[in-house]
């Protein structure tokens, strides 16, 4: 519900351009750092503790909103809401991964892939109406609420049996960085953050992009996009548990790629939508099989350390596609900017073959 108000809010409070993105640049860059350590704590302090501070950290941050009216507090908070996003992404991806069956790793993290996909469907639409029709102090007084009533129901969760965690020695032996980052969860995490370098020049331009092309509503992108992942994820999840990431990762990219190339040359409202459904379907098969790859390839012990990696590369390919695209766009144009995007997938496909290639010959 912020994503589409929150830029508005701080116009409101006097802020220009440059204070509008700072404030949705700085949100992720808060969350990119917190996610590693995030994950080791995960792993040495257990879920259970992790996400009740993290949802307090977020209630709090989100509570905050209605009292913050110049930008320096407001960047302020968005630090800590960053923190607290970054905790709970985290720790949410990690319990769900130790609750669902290994064999049917890829359909689970398919269905809870569907929860966001919906949230980012409906909510913006509901969040601008209720702040046109409600004003500010109640859209942020909702979202403080649902945040709340995540902790109440976060209470109820039946936490699995996770193994000690491992030993000091071990933790020597592996070194800071390696505590705080899973080495094995680095390939599907790099992955990952090209296909997320697409999807920040999407969320990041996609309305100055209708502008250019004459588009009146592009909001029909979001909803047609997240209407196809909803229905791909739980197909691509089940294939995945069958049949392995090779079915879902090469044909994925395809999509994506024909998505991309179809979106830089909409000029009206079907062609957008013809164009998100391709995207659709290469971004709700992909992203959600790699988390599933990261988590088959880890220990039980080091899933927070996996899910905090994975996350913090798909945040790290939405942050840097909205600076590198940016400036492609300032260049040329911003068809051509989406057209130049598809390079990043056809890196992702020649690292993913060689990577293929490589595991066969061993």
């Amino acid at each position: 519900m912020l994503i589409p108000t929150l830029p508005i809010y701080v116009e409101r409070n006097g802020g220009d351009e440059l204070a509008v993105g700072l404030v949705i640049g700085i949100f992720t860059v808060s969350a990119l750092l917190t996610r590693p350590f995030a994950g080791k704590a995960l792993d040495n302090l257990g879920r259970r503790k992790v996400m009740v501070i993290g949802l307090i950290i977020f209630i709090l941050s989100m509570s905050g909103y209605y009292w913050v009216t110049t930008i320096f507090l407001i960047l302020s908070l968005r630090v800590i809401h960053g923190v607290g996003w970054g905790i709970t992404t985290t720790t949410f991806g990690t319990v769900i991964s130790d609750i669902i069956p290994p064999e049917r790793r890829g359909e689970g993290m398919g269905y809870y892939g569907l929860s966001s996909t919906l949230a980012m469907a409906l909510a913006p639409l509901f969040g601008i109406w209720l702040m046109e029709k409600a004003g500010f102090g109640w859209l942020f007084f909702l979202s403080t609420m649902l945040a709340v009533f995540s902790l109440l129901i976060s209470q109820t969760i039946r936490y699995p049996d996770i193994p000690a965690p491992a030993s000091v020695e071990e933790n020597k032996q592996r070194g800071k960085l390696d505590d705080l980052l899973e080495k094995k969860a680095l390939f599907p995490s790099f992955l990952v953050m090209l296909l997320g370098l697409t999807y920040g020049g999407i969320v990041t331009f996609i309305t100055l992009f209708g502008q250019e092309a004459g588009i009146a509503n592009v909001g029909w992108f979001f909803l047609a996009n997240a209407l196809m992942v909803m229905l791909v994820r739980p197909i691509a999840g089940k294939l995945f548990d069958r049949r392995g990431h090779v079915w879902i990762l090469l044909p994925g990219a395809f999509f994506t790629m024909v998505g991309l190339l179809l979106l830089s040359y909409s000029s009206s409202v079907p062609s957008l939508i013809f164009a998100s459904l391709f995207y659709g379907i290469g971004f709700g098969a992909i992203q959600p099989t790699l988390q599933a790859w990261t988590i088959n390839r880890v220990a039980v012990n080091r899933r927070g350390a996996a899910n905090g990696t994975f996350f913090s590369g798909f945040d790290l390919g939405i942050g840097a596609g909205a600076m590198v695209l940016g400036f492609v766009a300032k260049l040329a144009s911003y068809a051509t900017m989406y057209r130049v995007s598809i390079l990043f997938i056809v890196l992702y496909l020649l690292t993913y073959v060689l990577y293929l290639l490589k595991q066969k010959e061993q």
